[in-house]
């Protein structure tokens, strides 16, 4: 095995930010004068080109950190549901992959100061073929660090299961995206719990709003939809969604007790977009079926400069496509990394959190 300090970024739930920490590290290693290599051994981010299933997280890299390396050497796994049913019915030999992701991993950090691992997005995740998170770790002679959310108090239950299953590994907790209103309880009396009970925390970072979910153009491109406002900005940021499925006093009074939301209804509930329209939450409106709205809808949007996106899918289809894009975001990009470096930057000791003082 090699000599590389490794360092293995996991996390207790999907868009939790954990490719821009990843990355971010990564580069702010690179930054220190270090030879910094990635790898990410289960790809599940997937997306279909070219007639090939492949996840973009590894191309980021790439791009970012200036690697040789190719797609398919730092992804070993391609961690679809073919696969996974393949592996259920026996057919892909778990010593076998193991194998491979341990001979890519030593070709990868070959010459490097730091290899950086991103692994999945829940830690049970590759369980059937023994490729956890926790398994690759201990594979890879990786220390962990755990990228948490943090609502309320009761989080702590997962933070300790995942702190559990982990064990030695795991060199600390960073928490990420957490709301102004949950920093208090989180560094009065959570924090100092975990530590209580041996589990290192690195720091907490702030929810900041440009890293939260995607953006409207992200999401049109996503659903392949048409955007039908010629002024409106589809710049806006959305984190989730609301149905409007009822007549249009009772939508508005939902609306209204939503934030940084998209809409979705058909194209020929005319009241219920005008209604969405009234709320300041709403930041665009999705009308399925195909039918385009009528004119005067059109045009109170463009006053109110919210975009209109059109699709031709049925509004139970549109919403289960738009629940996966939203849960896995979207948002990845150079200026989500250097945003994340920043905040980084500001909050954890970067230069212990990546081993460099050990």
């Amino acid at each position: 095995m090699t000599d590389s300090n490794t360092l293995l970024v996991t996390s207790t739930e999907e868009g939790i930010g954990k490719t821009a920490i990843t990355l971010a590290l990564a580069k702010s290693a690179k930054a220190e004068g270090h030879e910094v290599g990635y790898m990410k051994p289960k790809g599940t981010r997937l997306q279909s080109a070219v007639g090939k299933t492949r996840d973009e997280d590894p191309m980021l890299a790439r791009e970012l950190l200036g690697l040789d390396a190719e797609v398919h050497e730092m992804e070993p796994i391609v961690y679809s549901p073919t696969f996974i049913q393949e592996a259920i019915r026996g057919r892909e030999d778990p010593e076998e992959l193991r194998e491979r992701v341990v001979e890519n991993f030593e070709m990868l950090a070959e010459g490097t100061d730091l290899m950086v691992v991103e692994g999945s997005d829940r830690l049970d995740t590759g369980g059937i073929v023994d490729l956890t998170d926790a398994d690759i770790a201990e594979a890879l002679d990786a220390r962990v660090l755990l990228v948490c959310g943090y609502t309320n108090a009761g989080d702590t239950d997962e933070v300790l299961a995942a702190a559990r299953a982990l064990g030695d590994r795991l060199a600390g907790v960073l928490f990420n995206g957490v709301a102004d209103a949950a920093m208090d309880d989180l560094s009065d009396d959570v924090l100092p719990f975990l530590e209580g009970r041996g589990v290192p925390v690195f720091g907490s970072l702030p929810r900041v709003q440009e890293l939260a979910g995607i953006t409207v153009d992200d999401l049109s491109r996503s659903l392949g939809a048409d955007v039908l406002t010629n002024e409106a900005s589809t710049d806006a940021h959305v984190e989730r969604f609301t149905v409007g499925a009822m007549g249009g006093n009772s939508a508005l009074d939902q609306f209204r007790r939503t934030r940084d939301a998209v809409m979705v209804t058909g194209g020929d509930r005319s009241e219920v977009q005008t209604a969405a329209l009234e709320a300041s939450g709403i930041k665009a409106l999705l009308l399925t079926g195909g039918f385009r709205p009528a004119s005067a809808v059109l045009g109170r949007a463009e006053e109110e400069n919210v975009p209109i996106l059109l699709v031709q899918s049925d509004t139970r289809t549109t919403i289960d496509r738009m629940e996966d894009v939203l849960r896995s975001g979207r948002t990845r990009n150079e200026q989500t990394v250097e945003r994340m470096q920043g905040l980084l930057d500001d909050g954890v000791d970067v230069h212990a959190l990546l081993g460099f003082d050990e």
